[in-house]
C-alpha cells in the first residue's frame, strides 16, 4: 500500500509521516518511509541539485529532474516494496509535481500528467493526505530555518501552488483526503489514522 503526503512547504508532512510510521510499526506493519526527490543514490544527487539555492534551473529542466528522480525511486524502491507487501509512506509524490511545476511554474499540465504517469510506472497512491495551510503560515513556519531553493520562492508562487493542491484535491476526492494543517499535531494524526484500516 502506498500512502503519499502532500502540501506546501511547512505544512507538517514530515511530522505526520513520522507519527504514522510509528503507529503502523506498533500495529505490526512492515513500513518503508521515503521522500521525494530522494530515496536512492541517484535521486539524492538530483535532490541536492534541485534544492541548491545557488543553482539556477529553468522550469522545464526542473520538471525533468523531478521526474528522473521519481522514475529511479519507483523502479528501485517503491515497486519492489509494494510487491513485497510493504506499507510505503512517501513524503510527496506526483501531485507535488503538478502543483509546483504545473501551477507554480506554469508548465503545461497535460505534459506533466503524461510524464508523471511514465515516471511513476502508472503506480497510484492508495490514499493521499493533503495537509492544507495558508501560504503566509507556511512562510512563518519556514522563517526559522535555512531555506532551500524551492522554499525561497515568494508568497505568490506558494499561493499558486496552494491553488494547485486545492484543484487537484477536488478532482481526486476518492484518493485525496484534505486535512486542516492548522490543527494540533495530535489532532491531525488522529484524523489520519481514522482513514486507515490498521
Amino acid at each position: 500500500m502506498l500512502i503519499s503526503f502532500e502540501g506546501i512547504d511547512g505544512s507538517g508532512k514530515s511530522t505526520q509521516i513520522d507519527l504514522l510510521e510509528k503507529y503502523a510499526l506498533e500495529k505490526g506493519k512492515d513500513v518503508l518511509k521515503i521522500r521525494e526527490p530522494g530515496g536512492t543514490e541517484f535521486s539524492e544527487k538530483i535532490r541536492w541539485i534541485l534544492l541548491d539555492k545557488n543553482t539556477d534551473i529553468p522550469a522545464a529542466s526542473e520538471l525533468f529532474l523531478f521526474e528522473a528522480a521519481r522514475a529511479d525511486l519507483v523502479s528501485k524502491i517503491i515497486k519492489p516494496a509494494l510487491d513485497e507487501g510493504k506499507l510505503v509512506l512517501c513524503d510527496r509524490f506526483f501531485d507535488s509535481t503538478m502543483a509546483y511545476q504545473g501551477y507554480g511554474r506554469g508548465l503545461d499540465k497535460n505534459t506533466i500528467e503524461n510524464v508523471n504517469i511514465m515516471a511513476s510506472s502508472n503506480i497510484l497512491p492508495s490514499i493521499t493526505f493533503y495537509l492544507k495551510i495558508d501560504a503566509d503560515k507556511s512562510a512563518k513556519r519556514n522563517s526559522v530555518k535555512n531555506l532551500d531553493r524551492m522554499e525561497l520562492e515568494g508568497i505568490d508562487f506558494f499561493e499558486r501552488v496552494k491553488l494547485g493542491f486545492e484543484e487537484i484535491s477536488l478532482k481526486n476526492k476518492h484518493r485525496i483526503k484534505v486535512i486542516d494543517g492548522n490543527k494540533s499535531i495530535i489532532k491531525i494524526h488522529e484524523e489520519i489514522v481514522k482513514y486507515l484500516n490498521f
